[in-house]
């Protein structure tokens, strides 16, 4: 499934089955990342598996916030009534998250509207 996963990424991104480019994969160390299968076939994308660091409670808590928000805030507001029907509703979750979801940390903004704010943003220098 995590295979699956990162395959649906990497075409959904750039429109092939392999990055052009190399691309660094966060993950915890669960053994369906970290296994040699896995591992392997990230790389065959283009991916570079990373691994937050074992007990270290402040990488590891992005990841989980992450995942808090996102099953509090889509998953489970929505019908899932099997693995397929949640699949395909992934790409619009993500696209809500990232261009329309506030995010605190952000200024109440979107990922993308932060990073669109930062390109339009004066230099102070």
């Amino acid at each position: 499934m995590i295979r699956d996963l990162m395959l649906e990424c990497v075409e959904k991104r750039f429109g092939a089955s392999r990055a052009p480019h190399k691309v660094q994969w966060l993950s915890d160390n669960g053994s369906c990342y970290t296994a040699k299968e896995t591992v392997e076939f990230a790389a065959w994308l283009g991916l570079e598996s990373c691994f937050t660091p074992v007990r270290s409670p402040e990488s590891n808590g992005m990841a989980e916030s992450f995942v808090k928000t996102f099953k509090r805030d889509y998953a489970y507001v929505h019908d899932r009534p099997d693995a397929r029907t949640l699949f395909a509703q992934l790409a619009d979750w993500f696209e809500d998250y990232n261009e329309r979801h506030p995010h605190k940390g952000l200024r109440m903004q979107s990922p993308r509207e932060f990073i669109r704010s930062l390109a339009t943003a004066e230099c102070p220098i």
